[in-house]
């Protein structure tokens, strides 16, 4: 859809994310710092009580276009707030922003915005969890060829693509547990860290603001939080965004034509190609796949933001205006792509079987040699080799391996029966079944 905007995270790729890192959210968290500043300064007896009521109350009168008229003029967009809720707060406007440096209330700020962030990915990860986790149910006697190096290895099962991805979304959520404890955390501590303009008070100030906010303060600060815990909140982004991209990756390549086993929903009016009407492109797993390289490319931004001069200088600025919500709602609108292109997921049997079929036996090669090895006929690296050697025979005279072994003498002494069964790909999937449910017990 064409819309008369630059980014398409304003369009195309919004998302309940995109609130979260709206310019009306921002302006309203900065401001819950200032009013939870006022708070400490009247509990320890610095500002007058009734001046709490009147910031907070001011709050609600502050807009968006006023601070938006004051930064054109000033150039500052931190201080075109503290002058908006300064004016609304009448004379209690003079104890706005008392102490504090741009930053004690803008990387506060962001660590109340991330906490928002972060509950809406780990929402969106439990929804994938549930979607994956049916699947794995449903598929777990799904028999399919697995593949390795693109080509034919032995049978597995479509339960253990589905529980494999399951589990890696639960890590995901691990980590971003994980790292509540060393994101979630501010600062109001002043120019250097310092906390020089609290005379004293810093420490008693800081803690209740972060009491306030429920956020832990930083045990030693510049004038910023320090740049690791972002790039270690970017990071985990990016794990997760790999992780969509591995399921959306796996679903293209098994959608080839050649392929064929599973397919995205296709509506009765959808088109494929402008020219190609025959088309039937898998191009919601693109767009999960073409949108991980952002999440990912943002990563190296947060890492060079880590080491900036002295105690601080702006070159992380700018460009975290971009990095920190792009990085959020791309992967959100990825999560959420995923799972429903995973709720829609046609499935081809035939095309499984057929695939199953295709190499005329050769996925049956290592059942084959640990079977001749059992029996006594040959040791382990003699039955590999022999089995090698067989395996090529069949390969390029286009016959099936299960024939040509059953003409041996080995395959004599073993008899049909036992051919058959040991060139039955259904009872090849090992403990496939356990596994799959190992893997989905919490």
């Amino acid at each position: 859809m064409l819309m008369d905007i630059i980014s398409p995270l304003d369009g195309r790729y919004r998302t309940e994310m995109s609130g979260i890192f709206g310019d009306k959210t921002k302006l309203d968290r900065w401001m819950d710092v200032e009013i939870a500043l006022a708070k400490a300064h009247a509990k320890l007896g610095n500002i007058p009580k009734d001046a709490v009521g009147k910031i907070e109350g001011a709050k609600a009168r502050v807009k968006l276009e006023r601070v938006n008229e004051i930064e054109g003029e000033i150039h500052h967009d931190l201080m075109a707030m503290v002058k908006a809720l300064s004016e609304q707060a009448g004379d209690a406007g003079a104890y706005v922003h008392l102490g504090a440096t741009s930053y004690d209330i803008e990387d506060t700020a962001t660590a109340l915005i991330f906490r928002d962030a972060i509950a809406q990915i780990e929402k969106r990860l439990r929804e994938l969890r549930i979607v994956l986790k049916e699947l794995a149910i449903k598929h777990k006697k799904t028999i399919c060829i697995g593949r390795t190096h693109g080509q034919h290895a032995t049978p597995t099962t479509y339960g253990m693509k589905f529980a494999l991805y399951y589990q890696e979304a639960g890590r995901n959520l691990e980590r971003l547990k994980e790292a509540k404890k060393r994101i979630l955390v501010g600062k109001m501590s002043g120019a250097v860290g310092t906390m020089a303009t609290f005379k004293g008070q810093g420490e008693k100030i800081e803690k209740l603001v972060m009491d306030e906010l429920k956020l832990e303060p930083a045990p030693i600060a510049t004038q910023i939080v320090q740049r690791d815990r972002h790039a270690e909140i970017l990071g985990i982004l990016a794990l997760t965004a790999a992780g969509a991209e591995k399921i959306a990756k796996e679903l293209r390549n098994l959608q080839r034509t050649e392929i064929g086993e599973v397919g995205e929903s296709f509506g009765k009016k959808q088109v494929g190609s402008s020219t190609m009407p025959h088309k039937r492109n898998p191009h919601r797993s693109e767009r999960v796949c073409s949108l991980a390289r952002i999440v990912r490319a943002n990563v190296s931004v947060a890492m060079e933001n880590i080491a900036l001069e002295h105690e601080r200088d702006l070159t992380n600025s700018a460009n975290e205006r971009f990095i920190f919500p792009e990085s959020f709602i791309v992967l959100d609108y990825m999560l959420k792509e995923i799972t429903g292109i995973l709720t829609g997921l046609e499935f081809f049997p035939e095309n499984m079987k057929r695939n199953l079929e295709l190499t005329n036996g050769l996925i049956m090669a290592e059942r084959l040699m640990i079977a001749i090895t059992e029996k006594g006929m040959m040791g382990r690296q003699e039955a590999h080799e022999y089995v090698r050697e067989l395996s090529q025979k069949a390969f390029r005279e286009g016959k099936h391996l299960k024939e040509l072994f059953a003409a041996s003498e080995a395959g004599k002494k073993l008899g049909r029966k036992e051919v058959d069964k040991l060139f039955d790909y259904s009872t090849y999937v090992g403990e496939s079944e356990k596994i799959v449910e190992r893997a989905l017990k919490e």
